[in-house]
């Protein structure tokens, strides 16, 4: 097949340090190329690819500081791709509602992956105007929001199993790992490492628009070393903490659509304490990948039962459930569909040697 793949232009492909929907871009997209597929990657300018890259800027818009805009750099990426479009069997983009305008200028199928939440009123309307495009969501809780969407699949995020490196005995800390904001939970997650007695070291991003919500709640209570802030990290100093936590500690305030770091750290060996909130319980086990909660309470008491999770058996849950290859099985299944369908709508009459045939595909 030749894929266009459409990534957002904040990180690069894959991210340098945080970036969860372009480090999933990254892996489908190598792994497409590895397949046979000609594949066509429009992301940044720096970003590492098998694929062809196409871009309208030489490196990723959040490391770009004189760039405070990110829509036009976005609106003239898409226009670059649909203009296009006759080049591609299928366009498949990440890019969310900013595809919208354009997919149907085009006889070519596109299909889009939601990485976002969705219980947003302002993008709820949006999306069922266009409601009848090809959505793939990462997990059915994502859907709950807009069941009327014409959802294809779900199909769930993967990883890598060889870039986490297993380890089954930890450190005496717990870890936090992600981007500093309300919803995320960091200070919860301060307020549970102090209750149990446990040392917390947080690895996570600030954006801008949570600047000044790091300042006021929570970089007070950063009191090294008992609570350690080590910033942004890479992918390998990243993994090497996680792996040697006791537990990841996500106190998830919002309905997070996947959470690709419950899968990253449980592929290290590394239990999750949770809330229950969104995808968590598809994409965890209570009381063999760690554990979900109701309360800050119930996650306090979990830090104390966290030795009885087999940290092997997390690893074994990843590599049964969510790998690279168990991903592109799916997106490879769902990109055939939509091809088919366009060369043969449905309910299409075709007349066969043996008689009438209706196409009920």
């Amino acid at each position: 097949m030749k894929i266009a793949q459409v990534a957002p232009l904040v990180e690069r492909v894959p991210p340098e340090m945080y970036g969860g929907t372009e480090r999933v871009v990254f892996y489908l997209t190598e792994e497409l190329v590895k397949r046979g597929h000609e594949v066509t990657l429009f992301a940044s300018g720096d970003s590492i690819t098998s694929a062809k890259l196409v871009s309208v800027h030489e490196k990723a818009l959040r490391l770009d500081h004189g760039i405070e805009n990110f829509y036009p750099y976005h609106i003239f990426e898409m226009g670059l791709v649909y203009e296009r479009a006759k080049e591609f069997d299928i366009i498949h983009s990440h890019n969310d509602y900013l595809t919208f305008p354009f997919i149907r200028l085009v006889s070519t199928p596109t299909v889009l992956t939601l990485h976002g939440r969705l219980n947003i009123p302002d993008i709820q309307k949006v999306y069922k105007h266009y409601r009848d495009c090809n959505f793939i969501s990462i997990s059915n809780a994502q859907r709950e929001f807009i069941p009327e969407l014409n959802w294809t699949d779900t199909v769930y995020n993967g990883c890598p199993i060889e870039k986490f490196p297993f380890q089954q005995e930890p450190g005496d800390y717990l870890v936090f790992v992600g981007r500093i904001s309300p919803e995320k939970g960091p200070v919860q997650a301060i307020e549970i490492a102090k209750r149990a007695g446990m040392k917390l070291v947080m690895v996570a991003k600030v954006d801008p628009y949570d600047k000044a919500y790091y300042e006021e709640k929570v970089k007070p209570l950063i009191t090294p070393p008992f609570i350690e802030y080590v910033g942004e990290k890479g992918e390998e100093e990243r993994n090497e903490i996680m792996k040697k936590a006791k537990a990841l500690i996500l106190p998830l305030d919002w309905p997070e659509p996947f959470g690709l770091v419950v899968i990253e750290s449980l592929a290290c060996g590394t239990p999750v304490i949770t809330k229950n909130r969104g995808s968590m319980p598809e994409i965890m086990r209570h009381g063999k990948t760690g554990f979900i909660c109701e309360t800050l309470d119930e996650m306090v008491d979990a830090v104390q039962k966290i030795e009885s999770i087999d940290r092997m058996a997390c690893r074994r849950y990843v590599e049964e459930n969510f790998t690279i290859s168990h991903m592109v099985d799916r997106y490879e299944k769902a990109y055939n569909r939509l091809i088919i369908d366009k060369e043969y709508p449905k309910n299409l009459v075709v007349l066969t040697e043996q008689g009438v045939c209706i196409n009920s595909y």
